[in-house]
């Protein structure tokens, strides 16, 4: 058993489930020939808690999130969302955090069994400044959209201005959001931005984060230069989405004020490979070139500093499928157990539901895998969806081939 809290795997466990929730954890020094109830062998292999993904686009069908809006209707586009949402479950995920597109709605199909799929946490639709890397629109366009209801999935949020920023929070919040998605500094698949750009001035940031902590919750941001990062930490935001370009000082900043890293480097990897036949510009691929071969410097550096690790894959369209991948690419920095913590644990304690899950531990939720193999030995393990013998999201069975 890897407990997920870092500490050393227990060897012939025995944990007790009883409803949703993990009642007890026998060990080999105590008999567990008194509990009764169905008992499932797991032969020798791996228990683990289910993985967590902090940084998900379910309603990215296609690389091309341009392509997207002209090819689905909001019909479609609601169905194979549910097929995304499967998915991540189908890969080990039993929470994931989306980070901008999918709404209430499509949590509340889940929770209502409408819809099998992991636990969800939604941001609605992200706050982007104009001109930002929320902003969808060419240099050819100036119609912003409609943000009334009438389109789910990535629908542009522009919002310019304190005033704007509040209101745009308060909607979000109001429509359900779990938390507040912000883009401070400029992205790779935006059309008209700098990558190095300064997106949002504090007073607007500082706005975004008294709205959210005044509802409860919290601000992410996109952001990968240090002074995009500075500026979000200095006002107050939770965690740091990808922060490629990291640099000392700013991690000592992020270590200090207890802010999360999100690093998110699959996506990047299967841009990469994918992105040209996908539908990127070459503007894209040329700031896609940039934020590659950056980003593990900067996850040292974190490390080295102190920050708080967490885990996210960000992949768009069916690219999702490699969402496993991540944590071997954390793992050739922090180890393999490290980089499984950061996927648990840590990222429940990002999402603010350690109490909850993200270890196996006694009164937690019973979200929980079964791997053929072992996870520290060969990380690598959890990228075949054939060695996750079983998945159990809230103490009922999923998947079950044992």
């Amino acid at each position: 058993m890897l407990p997920g809290t870092g500490s050393d795997p227990v060897e012939d466990a025995t944990v007790v489930v009883e409803g949703a929730v993990i009642q007890d954890i026998l060990t080999s020094t105590r008999s567990a020939a008194s509990v009764s109830g169905d008992v499932i062998d797991c032969g020798g292999r791996t228990l683990m808690p289910g993985l967590i993904d902090a940084h998900v686009h379910v309603c990215a069908l296609d690389v091309d999130l341009s392509a997207q809006r002209r090819t689905y209707p909001t019909s479609l586009m609601a169905y194979a969302i549910g097929t995304a949402i499967k998915e991540a479950l189908d890969q080990g995920f039993t929470t994931i955090r989306d980070a901008g597109g999918a709404d209430w709605g499509m949590k509340e199909a889940v929770d209502r069994g409408l819809i099998p799929g992991p636990r969800m946490f939604v941001s609605g639709h992200p706050l982007s400044q104009s001109g930002g890397h929320g902003d969808s629109r060419t240099r050819a366009e100036n119609y912003a959209g409609c943000d009334c209801g009438a389109a789910i999935g990535m629908v542009s949020n522009i919002a310019d201005g304190v005033d704007e920023v509040r209101r745009a929070v308060r909607t979000q919040l109001r429509r359900g959001a779990d938390q507040i998605k912000i883009i401070a500094g400029g992205g790779v698949a935006s059309p008209t931005d700098r990558l190095e750009s300064v997106q949002y001035r504090p007073d607007e940031l500082s706005a975004a984060v008294a709205e959210a902590q005044a509802a409860g919750t919290y601000v992410l941001a996109h952001a990968y230069t240090p002074e995009s990062i500075r500026a979000a930490v200095e006002a107050g935001v939770r965690s740091i989405e990808h922060g490629n370009f990291l640099d000392d000082a700013t991690a000592s900043l992020m270590a200090a004020r207890g802010t999360f890293l999100v690093p998110t480097f699959v996506t990047y990897e299967k841009l990469h490979e994918y992105g040209r036949e996908r539908g990127l510009t070459a503007g894209q691929l040329a700031k896609l070139d940039l934020v590659l071969g950056s980003g593990l410097d900067g996850l040292r550096r974190a490390q080295q500093a102190g920050v708080r690790i967490a885990s996210g894959s960000d992949l768009l369209g069916d690219l999702a499928r490699y969402k496993t991948r991540e944590l071997a690419i954390k793992a050739s920095v922090l180890g393999a157990h490290a980089a499984l913590v950061a996927t648990t644990r840590t990222n429940a304690e990002l999402i603010g539901i350690a109490d909850e899950v993200g270890t196996i531990e006694p009164g937690k939720r019973a979200d929980l895998l079964v791997v053929n193999g072992d996870p520290l030995a060969d990380i690598g393990l959890l990228q075949d969806q054939e060695n996750l013998l079983a998945i159990m999201t809230a103490g009922q069975m999923y998947k079950h081939q044992l």
